[in-house]
């Protein structure tokens, strides 16, 4: 199936770009702290639209990779050659919630957060509570994708670690946003995204791999990434 290589590959430009501008509109400010404002602090800074600009096209890559996940049923080795694959919960689920995170991504860039140091409007909350469900979907999307790839694949091993990382650096920021003072909570955040970005590439990175072999009625083995 080249459908799911070229979605792959697609998403997989869509990130690089996304990370590119993410990268421009950080360099482009000077007065703001890293370590303690987040990107979206960044995002409505006067040099920062770029930014906004880079999170719609991280929901559009991420929109881009839902179809895939219904086809991942079929590359699991442990399935009969020619035996039908229907997507089971897992893969729904899976879809569902890659959908949830590109959604909260999209208007995250659509709706901006609120100036550093004043008053949080209706605008701020939608944006941050929209951050906050997408950070959250993306890692369990993970899991269930690493879940339905063939057993010790590399990818799967990954996804996993990444989930985990996500889902910890997640707890770190919470309790930066309210018992910690929002000590180091740009810097989390951050780092969140890294993780968080990185698993979607995972994902995009399997998904376009030329290493699957396809035949005309069935699909074997994809071979070990790596």
């Amino acid at each position: 199936m080249p459908g799911i290589r070229n979605n792959g590959a697609l998403a997989l430009g869509g990130i690089v770009l996304a990370a590119l501008l993410t990268v421009i509109g950080h360099a482009g400010v000077s007065d703001l702290d890293p370590v303690s404002l987040t990107v979206s602090d960044y995002a409505v800074s006067d040099s920062g639209e770029v930014i906004h600009v880079a999170m719609l096209l991280l929901a559009a890559a991420s929109a881009v990779l839902v179809p895939t996940l219904g086809r991942l049923d079929r590359l699991r080795s442990d399935r009969p050659a020619g035996a039908p694959a229907p997507l089971g919960r897992g893969g729904r689920a899976a879809q569902w919630l890659l959908g949830v995170w590109a959604g909260g991504l999209l208007v995250s860039g659509l709706v901006p957060t609120n100036p550093p140091g004043t008053d949080m409007g209706t605008a701020a909350y939608v944006h941050r509570y929209a951050s906050v469900i997408a950070f959250v979907a993306l890692p369990i999307a993970g899991w269930l994708v690493a879940a339905r790839l063939p057993a010790g694949d590399r990818a799967g091993r990954w996804l996993r670690a990444l989930t985990v990382a996500s889902l910890l650096l997640a707890v770190a920021m919470a309790w930066s946003a309210y018992p910690g003072d929002r000590a180091y909570y740009g810097l989390i955040e951050r780092a969140l995204t890294l993780a968080e970005v990185g698993l979607l590439t995972v994902v995009a990175a399997y998904s376009s791999s030329w290493s699957i072999s396809w035949r005309a009625a069935s699909v074997t083995e994809p071979e070990r990434l790596g």
